[in-house]
């Protein structure tokens, strides 16, 4: 079970935590929290977009846009069921649905769904290497790759066993392998 993941915004701190079902909000120069706010049902990850926060909510099935200034709730979008991984592409954001198999690409002004592609079982890390989006699939024991501009699928990859986490270091692609105690280095 995951108890909290966070993301910057370039002021603040922004933590979830799925057993408060809010996230947090707090400035890394002195830790002080500066609003605790109430979103879906277990909330999992949290990323930036440049302008707003959005937060996965697992049990919810669906996304909560957030305005950093403030914290008002800008918009709640459904998406695939347990969304857990979320990333911005720099456009669009994009949400991975752990029971759906699947992938949801939002419209970050307005969170229309632009796409939902389907990802080997278990999908739940996310990353965008500048031009693509990739996914690790827990259960497949893969990561796909996904063109960003129009979802289609470039490749599946072999990794270790249980891949969770990926990241992009801008040359190459990382991911944890939960059950292998490994990282795998996968070439962009």
């Amino acid at each position: 079970m995951r108890k909290s993941a966070l993301a910057v915004d370039g002021t603040n701190i922004w933590v979830a935590k799925g057993e408060g079902n809010n996230v947090t909000k707090l400035p890394p120069s002195d830790g002080i929290v500066h609003g605790t706010l109430k979103v879906g049902t277990k909330p999992a990850f949290v990323a930036f977009d440049g302008a707003n926060i959005w937060v996965t909510n697992e049990d919810s099935n669906n996304v909560t846009k957030l305005r950093p200034s403030d914290g008002a709730v800008l918009g709640t979008f459904n998406v695939g069921t347990n969304p857990v991984g979320v990333v911005f592409d720099g456009t669009n954001i994009w949400v991975t649905s752990r029971d759906s198999n699947t992938v949801t690409k939002l419209r970050t002004s307005n969170g229309a769904v632009l796409g939902t592609f389907t990802v080997g079982k278990v999908p739940g890390g996310v990353a965008f290497d500048g031009v693509n989006i990739w996914v690790t699939n827990e259960n497949s024991n893969n990561v796909t790759k996904l063109r960003a501009s129009d979802g289609a699928v470039l490749g599946t990859f072999s990794v270790g066993t249980l891949p969770l986490q990926v990241a992009f270091d801008r040359a190459n692609i990382w991911v944890t392998n939960g059950c292998s105690s490994s990282v795998s280095k996968l070439k962009r």
